[in-house]
């Protein structure tokens, strides 16, 4: 699954984000992934993000979240990134704030793709290198093109 992909192009991240608290990061997350696509808003990506927290929290530790969802409507998986300025509580499972969050959103019946996806995302931020990378970078740009030639290996 190429994550590049998923994010369309550098438009989908959100560099140097502002947000403060973990609400902030699902709201602006919520607008980036609405921009993706004309099947639901943000305010409804924020609705359902909001209730999948609810279940645990999407923070994966070492400063990394990945807020996800299925959506009705949707027809194809969308995903959008955000860098934070600043990192923020997030009740990820070691305790420690983040600084990148990758939202996804994928189609209500589409299970199989859901699972992989999170299973790749999962894999690429639990790699302090990769990590490291993102968080060196400069612009949403230079973040695309990690990811893209992270894909290509």
């Amino acid at each position: 699954m190429l994550i590049a992909a998923l994010l369309v192009n550098a438009d989908s991240i959100s560099f140097h984000d502002n947000a403060t608290s973990k609400k902030k990061v699902l709201e602006n997350l919520s607008q980036k992934l609405a921009s993706n696509t004309n099947a639901t808003t943000a305010e409804k990506i924020f609705q359902v993000l909001l209730e999948r927290e609810r279940l645990g929290s999407t923070g994966l530790g070492k400063g990394v979240a990945i807020p996800h969802a299925r959506v009705p409507g949707l027809t194809h998986t969308i995903a959008a990134m955000l860098t934070l300025e600043t990192p923020v509580p997030f009740e990820s499972v070691d305790n420690q704030p983040i600084d990148i969050a990758f939202g996804l959103l994928v189609p209500e019946e589409d299970t199989d793709h859901h699972l992989q996806h999170l299973s790749r995302l999962v894999t690429l931020f639990r790699d302090p290198d990769i990590c490291k990378k993102l968080r060196n970078a400069t612009s949403a740009e230079q973040i695309f093109e990690l990811l893209l030639s992270i894909d290509e290996d």
